[in-house]
């Protein structure tokens, strides 16, 4: 009876994280991990250290970009930046409209 792992074709973030988490646990070795799935050592010892440097995020065949994920958040914020700029330009125009924010003249002047 063959193990369920044997038949991987496709190593997913998720599968290589368990497979390094079994590694770190003892469960396993990185040469017994390569030699049950026909892998070279130095691509489970190369998983090993993206995961501890970078967590599952490194393993994934394509890494979300973090750069791609900052700028997006920076075109988000100045958005809102100029939505609240325009709010307070028309809350300025309207208090000079109604006379609400300059002094009043004095009355007895």
């Amino acid at each position: 009876m063959s193990d369920p792992n044997d038949d991987i074709k496709r190593w997913t973030a998720r599968r290589k994280a368990t497979a390094v988490m079994d590694i770190i646990k003892g469960k396993t070795t990185a040469a017994e991990l390569a030699r049950s799935h026909d892998l070279t050592v130095a691509e489970i010892e190369q998983w090993t250290d993206d995961f501890v440097s970078q967590g599952t995020e490194a393993l994934r065949s394509h890494p979300r970009d973090a750069e791609a994920k900052h700028r997006a958040e920076k075109k988000d914020l100045l958005a809102k930046i100029g939505d609240l700029t325009m709010q307070m330009e028309a809350y300025k125009i309207a208090r000079d409209y109604l006379g609400l924010g300059k002094p009043q003249p004095d009355a007895d002047s």
